[in-house]
């Protein structure tokens, strides 16, 4: 059981997408295609608060450990990795999948798919071209640095990439476990509740860009953009807002271009700071 969230997890996450296991920069002990979902293999059955409290923090200093190492590899391999956060349903997939459309051709691409059950979501990127590893959690509601370190370099790319992670839908635990990703990106649709951020505000607080999706259904939803914005930047006035519908393409390029500038960034830390003043195409606040 994960005891940040309370989810109960008595399968390991696994992957099952068949492939060669690579070596790793860091070593786990487990088998493979098995992530270990539940670190610690614990439940809370029988423990005092306190007790609850120290466990929460064990698994927490673990997977920043184990975080600290995926950054390094990341880095030792010129790879931008991007950690995709949300309810179920605010259009992560659909969001993804046009975004690998325009920049497969610049650069190498990989996708670790986060879920409970299926590979549906993996079934929609690898139709793109782009090689998907799906990473079935079972009853866990988010991905841990555990899992993902393996699923990296399983991807094999080649170095100067892109790695996209689309984690659990969940707007919890996934706030609090950082997997070494260079950014997280929590995505907020116009079909949920514009007070989502102030329900939410850890994951609101983590996140380094919101993406406001599915606008070209305002129109037709009680829900006040403007709103849901300024909630946002009263939980993180640092959060950069990109304003997108993956249907008609409004907002797809700012977008691109941000991550084309953080790649760019990769390469030459030198290269200036992007901020939302510099991107003044229609998507962005």
């Amino acid at each position: 059981m994960c005891s940040v969230c309370g989810c109960g997890q008595t399968n390991d996450g696994h992957h099952i997408h068949d492939h060669k296991h690579h070596d790793h920069a860091h070593d786990h002990s487990h088998h493979d295609h098995h992530y270990g979902a539940d670190s610690a293999g614990l439940s809370v059955a029988g423990f005092s608060q306190e007790h609850l409290i120290e466990i929460e923090q064990d698994i927490l200093s673990k997977n920043d450990d184990y975080a600290e190492a995926n950054r390094r590899w990341l880095a030792d391999h010129c790879q931008l990795a991007l950690n995709l956060v949300s309810s179920p349903g605010a259009g992560k997939t659909t969001l993804l999948v046009e975004t690998l459309n325009r920049l497969a051709r610049a650069r190498p691409l990989g996708v670790i798919e986060g879920d409970q059950a299926t590979t549906n979501d993996a079934d929609r990127i690898r139709e793109t071209g782009v090689p998907a590893i799906q990473i079935n959690t079972g009853r866990g509601c988010h991905l841990d640095a555990h899992m993902v370190g393996h699923a990296f370099s399983d991807l094999a790319l080649q170095d100067g990439g892109i790695v996209f992670i689309e984690n659990v839908g969940n707007l919890v635990c996934p706030a609090a476990f950082d997997l070494g990703e260079a950014f997280k990106v929590v995505i907020l649709s116009v079909t949920e509740g514009d007070d989502k951020p102030l329900k939410y505000p850890d994951m609101f607080a983590a996140a380094d860009v919101m993406i406001l999706s599915k606008i070209d259904l305002l129109p037709h939803v009680d829900f006040d953009a403007d709103k849901a914005v300024e909630r946002a930047l009263r939980i993180n006035p640092d959060l950069q807002v990109i304003r997108i519908s993956a249907r008609d393409g409004t907002g797809i390029q700012v977008w691109c271009d941000w991550i084309e500038h953080q790649v760019k960034q990769t390469h030459d830390h030198r290269a200036a700071p992007i901020s939302p003043d510099n991107l003044t195409q229609s998507g962005q606040l």
